[in-house]
């Protein structure tokens, strides 16, 4: 089995060393390079092409957020990128989730933790820590305003079973959960998520739930 290629970018050199030594334990893992700051990592991604890129927020000369827009836009890599934040609510998260990351996570993580969020988001199957993520998300919504409404006209294209699917993905829940949940099976999800993702033009679930969220087909809850 072909391993994860990850790439780890943060100013701080005891938390590239940190998680290197982490993940390279894992047999399933391997840490193809590190950079110190955003343009370093846009560069070594073109030049390694990691699955998963640990992306710092705060970095020197390029900023993790600006250095995820351009790995995530249309002429982006295949990467996808997990952003490290010291803090599950930074302001900056939310930043980070919009210009295109895949979910997040605390720099003081567990090597368990590290490594199963890495594994998720390689896999883009389901979301990051989905009781962490969905609060995120929807302080992030709730702060962002009323539904866009550019992005509000894309959920016509959905038919009414994807749009409850799209709804329970923001939910936090899972595929198994959304089987069970609408009494159909696992892979019939499966297909409706891949039908889903096309037809947004979304990279992943995570990207799924911030758009659910935006376009108000889920409301925060308290909203």
């Amino acid at each position: 089995m072909t391993p994860i290629r990850v790439l780890i970018a943060d100013d701080q050199m005891m938390v590239r060393q940190g998680f290197t030594v982490l993940l390279d334990a894992e047999p399933d893992i391997e840490v193809v390079g590190q950079a110190v700051n955003g343009l370093e990592a846009v560069d070594k991604v073109a030049e390694l092409a990691p699955h998963v890129v640990l992306m710092d927020i705060r970095m020197p000369e390029l900023g993790g957020i600006e250095a995820t827009r351009r790995l995530t836009g249309p002429a982006g890599a295949a990467a996808k990128v997990l952003v490290l934040t010291t803090f599950d609510l930074d302001e900056y998260v939310y930043e980070a989730l919009r210009a295109g990351a895949s979910g997040f996570l605390l720099k003081d993580a567990s090597a368990d933790e590290l490594a199963h969020a890495v594994r998720v988001v390689a896999a883009g199957d389901a979301l990051l820590a989905p009781h962490i993520t969905k609060r995120l998300i929807a302080e992030f919504s709730r702060v962002s305003g009323a539904p866009r409404s550019p992005l509000r006209s894309l959920v016509g294209e959905l038919t009414e079973r994807e749009t409850e699917v799209l709804s329970l993905i923001a939910q936090g829940l899972s595929n198994a959960e959304i089987a069970g949940r609408l009494v159909v099976a696992e892979q019939t999800v499966k297909t409706h998520v891949s039908r889903i993702l096309v037809k947004l033009g979304l990279r992943d679930r995570t990207q799924a739930a911030v758009f659910a969220y935006e376009t108000g087909v889920v409301r925060p809850s308290g909203c």
